[in-house]
């Protein structure tokens, strides 16, 4: 699984670093470093007004924030290694 996250300007003014920090401990507490690369993009071309955008695979996610991350990685990262592990 390849997560790109925006770095860009704007993302990176709504909270792209932290959200990487975030996604790198997430990444590390489950154990998901042969599974995961984490990779950082300039603008993906979705901007938001909130959050910061990340690609996943083929799938753009915008408005994520660390308010919101938890909930995020379990369903775009978890459940989606659970469902390709079947």
């Amino acid at each position: 699984m390849l997560i790109q996250v925006c770095v860009g300007s704007s993302c990176h003014l709504k909270g792209s670093p932290e959200i990487v920090e975030l996604l790198q401990k997430a990444v590390s507490d489950y154990h998901l470093e042969d599974e995961v690369t984490l990779a950082g993009s300039f603008c993906i071309g979705k901007c938001n007004r909130i959050g910061v955008t990340i690609q996943i695979d083929d799938d753009i996610h915008t408005g994520v924030t660390k308010e919101g991350f938890k909930e995020f990685f379990e369903e775009n990262v978890l459940k989606k290694i659970k469902n390709e592990g079947k």
